[in-house]
């Protein structure tokens, strides 16, 4: 069975930083893109950043350019996500998750296949 276990979310002060990570179970993925998205309450899920399959590109959201990085680890089936400089507005539940298809790289979150449960990003003012 597949699972993709998010950890590192907290609460943090504005301007903080946090490493999420997401370590895959069950499987391994290492031909796969893997994305990170994120949902605030009352608002639908969006992309957050993605890494190709070896790493060689990476895609982020217009809102988290130069106060994220996205990087993987494929020995370890784990991907990370650094959050720099955080805002209030980057409260959310973060989610991983693994690419439908090998090779491909998308922003879409119904291009991913497997989720994992989420992690609790939370920034005070």
């Amino acid at each position: 069975q597949v699972q993709l276990d998010e950890s590192g979310g907290g609460l943090v002060q504005a301007g903080g930083s946090l490493r999420l990570s997401c370590a895959a179970s069950g499987r391994t993925f290492t031909s796969y893109a893997w994305g990170w998205f994120r949902q605030a309450p009352g608002k639908e899920r969006e992309f957050v950043a993605v890494i190709s399959w070896n790493g060689d590109r990476t895609i982020y959201a217009d809102s988290v350019k130069g106060r994220f990085t996205i990087s993987r680890d494929n020995s370890k089936n784990t991907i990370y996500l650094r959050v720099n400089s955080l805002k209030p507005e980057d409260t959310a539940v973060y989610y991983c998750a693994v690419h439908h298809r090998p090779l491909a790289l998308s922003t879409r979150p119904p291009d991913y296949d497997f989720w994992g449960q989420g992690t609790q990003v939370t920034v005070s003012a």
